[in-house]
């Protein structure tokens, strides 16, 4: 790390995606995760609206997601979005960089990349409703998806219970062999199956998909389940059976965003569940909300992916990169 000379302006430090891969794992991004839905939960941390748009060229959906963690000190936005045509260009498809700001001054303070931090911290989120909903007997895991991020949840998702099997189905079955490949080196059974057979098998589903149709119908559920749905975060989107929701006790990152553009918002358009009967999860995790009931009961979370999110994860990086003097500092 450069430190630039007494008086010479504002330093900013800057964290490479490869510094942020270095240095941020599974349980550095659960923690920040986890804490920055307990301190929502406790009207201590605040997300701002969504910027989120088409733009009208190479299919894009570009926008802004921001906020301020009174309790982590973490004040910033989150710039970027979805480019479909990336992966011609062996490219990933989210790209996007995380900008902090000093609470105290409005300074700027430190610029991350943000394409790792996503996927890491929304493989924390589902990890956190896992560990937080899901039965302690579960011995199935079942993925819906096999996407660039699918690979982060499975990871993540198999150190949450003792699971024995890993399920899974994708609408294009050829990038099913990406998670088959993370099971062989965790030395965990896997199965590619149907989806109606992936839902009568697994304890616990993840649906990681950009998908507009329901993939997942109430009626292959069985009870006890814990569903994560991470993929629906723009209106329009969809990933599963709406009945499902009404079927279930549902969860979330943020109450408002859910309503508004994650899995819950075809739910509530259609009148089968209200706004009311949406938890935060950070209730369950501070302990004012029980969470699961009994092991009948279905859980949902819909994980929508709030701008905190990406703040605490980048928080944690800018800090841990300059204690390792692995960031870079500019001055302004």
């Amino acid at each position: 790390m450069t430190t630039p000379a007494s008086g010479a302006g504002n330093p900013i430090s800057i964290v490479s995606e490869a510094v942020c891969q270095q240095i941020v794992g599974r349980p550095e991004a659960f923690k920040a995760v986890e804490n920055v839905f307990a301190a929502m939960a406790r009207g201590d941390a605040y997300n701002f609206p969504v910027v989120r748009e088409a733009i009208g060229h190479a299919d894009a959906l570009y926008g802004f997601k921001s906020g301020f963690d009174r309790a982590g000190m973490a004040l910033g936005v989150k710039s970027g979005g979805y480019w479909p045509g990336n992966v011609q260009k062996d490219l990933t498809n989210h790209q996007s960089t995380v900008i902090l700001f000093d609470p105290d001054t409005g300074q700027l303070k430190s610029l991350v990349g943000g394409n790792y931090l996503t996927a890491v911290r929304t493989a924390a989120a589902s990890a956190v409703s896992i560990a937080h909903l899901a039965r302690k007997d579960a011995k199935v895991l079942g993925m819906i998806g096999a996407g660039h991020q699918s690979t982060f949840q499975l990871r993540a998702a198999l150190e949450q219970r003792d699971f024995e099997k890993v399920v899974a189905w994708n609408p294009h079955p050829e990038h099913l062999p990406r998670l088959a490949a993370v099971c062989e080196e965790l030395r965990v059974p896997f199965e590619a199956v149907t989806q109606q057979e992936l839902g009568a098998q697994a304890d616990v589903i993840i649906t990681i998909t950009s998908a507009f149709e329901p993939l997942l119908l109430k009626e292959w559920i069985k009870p006890g389940t814990h569903i994560a749905c991470m993929g629906t975060d723009t209106k329009g989107k969809q990933e599963v059976d709406p009945a499902l929701l009404a079927a279930a006790s549902v969860f979330t990152d943020e109450v408002a965003q859910s309503v508004l553009l994650g899995e819950a918002q075809h739910a509530v358009a259609s009148g089968l569940i209200a706004e009311s009967d949406i938890t935060p999860i950070g209730e369950v995790i501070n302990g004012t909300h029980v969470g699961r009931r009994d092991d009948q009961e279905i859980t949902l979370f819909d994980g929508t992916g709030v701008g905190l999110q990406d703040l605490a994860v980048a928080s944690a990086a800018a800090e841990l990169a300059d204690q390792k003097g692995l960031s870079q500092t500019i001055v302004l």
